[in-house]
């Protein structure tokens, strides 16, 4: 797992600290008809070869995306709260200088902000017709409340998704998870474990986050989630309790959140 971490950190740097920009004129590339469940949808002509990077800003805080050829429409969270938001498409110039080629504010007026977790995102991407939420609703049919249901799932994933070495060792710097690659080839790192048990979630309904940073349980950067159940958000990490399940540590599905530090929420 060690080594796996230590690859995410790398891939994740540019989510942390962001590339320096300059200014460019504004087009017309953004659909703003989920806002009102919190999320944009972004359509850019990525050219290629040109590094490509999506900048959501709200005050002090900001996400950084990597934008790809030929991926047509993509959506993306406003998960920072109500307000005002700087939406940028920026494109690579030379080393970490880009330029500013689309810009846009975008207003988030959300009442309920667990609607934000129900959305299909870049990394946590689904429709109704992914194989992982036909699984879902499949585990979930007969099950009566949503914290059964969580707990369905989450059983499923530990008990067959194993922990892709390989991959930790060589993550591509663009990795971004397919929750249907996960289910099918029943290994992924932690980023995809995370993903994947989101996206089930999201898939029937229920708020899940996608949540890096660092843990106690292991040594450098995670991802894990946070779920909506019984009207609070609990800890889950299915990626420690995969390795855990079989090897005789007692452990169980709702973690100490004191035990974990968030860095960035999807």
């Amino acid at each position: 797992m060690r080594h796996m971490l230590l690859a995410l950190a790398l891939v994740f740097a540019l989510l942390v600290h962001p590339p320096a920009i300059q200014a460019a004129p504004v087009g017309d590339w953004l659909n703003l008809d989920g806002v009102t469940n919190g999320a944009i949808r972004v359509a850019y002509d990525v050219k290629p070869g040109v590094k490509t990077k999506l900048m959501i800003e709200k005050g002090q805080d900001k996400y950084t995306y990597t934008l790809l050829p030929n991926k047509g429409e993509e959506t993306f969270a406003l998960q920072m709260g109500n307000g005002d938001y700087t939406v940028t498409v920026l494109e690579q110039m030379e080393g970490n200088k880009y330029k500013i080629v689309q810009e846009a504010t975008v207003k988030l007026e959300v009442a309920d902000s667990t609607k934000v977790y129900l959305n299909p995102i870049q990394n946590v991407n689904f429709t109704a017709a992914n194989e992982a939420v036909k699984k879902a609703k499949e585990l979930t049919a007969t099950l009566a409340t949503d914290r059964e249901k969580v707990q369905a799932i989450y059983e499923y994933i530990i008990n067959n998704i194993q922990y892709d070495e390989a991959l930790a060792a060589n993550v591509p710097a663009d990795y971004i998870p397919d929750i249907d690659r996960t289910l099918a080839a029943k290994t992924d790192i932690c980023y995809g474990y995370a993903a994947l048990f989101a996206g089930m979630l999201r898939g029937i309904d229920i708020p899940a986050k996608l949540i890096m940073g660092t843990t106690e349980y292991v040594s450098a950067y995670h991802a894990w989630n946070e779920v909506y159940v019984n009207n609070q958000w609990v800890t889950i990490d299915t990626t420690v309790d995969a390795g855990w399940n079989g090897s005789g540590t007692a452990f169980q599905m709702e973690k100490d959140a004191a035990k974990y530090n968030p860095a960035k929420t999807y």
